[in-house]
């Protein structure tokens, strides 16, 4: 038999039943609101749980494909410790070889970032004003380049400031090789216009030359001002002269002259 506590709580429960089913639509709407809103946040956390768990079980790597990782990048830096092993050995031939003909050895380029702070207007194509000078270690006749190419050299050198000669200028002549075929000439502008369209000369080149547009240009070490390698442009055309004894190429500068804001100066 039922306990008298019980049945008390029994007949209340019935009481309220009865009470709820006699409410008004409305307020029975409003009394399932309040008892639906005392659960969501039980609800909302057991889905949050789950989406947790599921985005956890997507982020997770599997150990066999973290292994297949792994060996992957340890046989990339082996490679990587092979190719530097034989880029020293190639130095250090490279230095024997050198000592033996005499030849003075290469050294990697130093280079400071300068600003460019003015420019002739009328000659934009010639000169520009940098801000670096003697107190930064710069000195007459320091190549200056971008990372696209070369720009020209420095021609005279300020405490603070220092004038810079570019390949527009016509006196500015630069020994330069065509990579393609290893033939040698001599870079310089065209004094009989700016260089607004950003060609420049390449001319006592050999009447039997290969040399064809598309090739690159690039300083070849000779004269002593710039180091050989610097990129200078392409060839877009040829042209014989002189009775076909020479040739003479059209150079495209890889550097824009007009749109210069940074350089940088090799020091020696």
């Amino acid at each position: 038999m039922l306990k008298k506590s019980h049945l008390i709580f029994l007949l209340v429960l019935v009481v309220l039943a009865l009470a709820l089913l006699k409410l008004p639509g409305e307020t029975m709407g409003k009394f399932k609101l309040a008892v639906s809103g005392l659960f969501l946040p039980l609800f909302g956390l057991t889905g949050s749980a789950h989406e947790l768990l599921g985005e956890a079980r997507e982020g997770l790597t599997p150990k066999r494909e973290l292994q297949r990782q792994i060996d992957q990048l340890q046989r990339q830096a082996q490679e990587q410790q092979l190719l530097l092993s034989q880029d020293a050995a190639v130095w250090a031939e490279n230095a024997r070889l050198r000592a033996l003909v005499g030849w003075p050895r290469q050294t990697r380029w130093k280079l400071k970032l300068a600003r460019v702070i003015s420019r002739d207007p009328a000659n934009w194509w010639r000169s520009l004003e940098i801000d670096l000078g003697a107190r930064d270690g710069l000195r007459t006749n320091c190549p200056v380049l971008t990372a696209a190419g070369l720009v020209g050299r420095v021609q005279g050198v300020g405490q603070t400031r220092s004038q810079v000669v570019m390949l527009g200028d016509p006196n500015l002549r630069v020994s330069a090789v065509v990579t393609n075929n290893g033939e040698v000439g001599v870079l310089f502008a065209n004094s009989s216009m700016p260089q607004e369209d950003g060609m420049i000369d390449l001319d006592y080149l050999s009447g039997n030359s290969l040399v064809a547009p598309g090739q690159s240009v690039e300083t070849s070490g000779d004269g002593g001002v710039f180091p050989r390698g610097i990129p200078i442009g392409r060839i877009v055309d040829v042209r014989s002269k002189d009775y076909g004894l020479s040739k003479e190429a059209r150079v495209k500068l890889s550097v824009n002259l007009g749109a210069l804001e940074e350089v940088m100066v090799m020091i020696p």
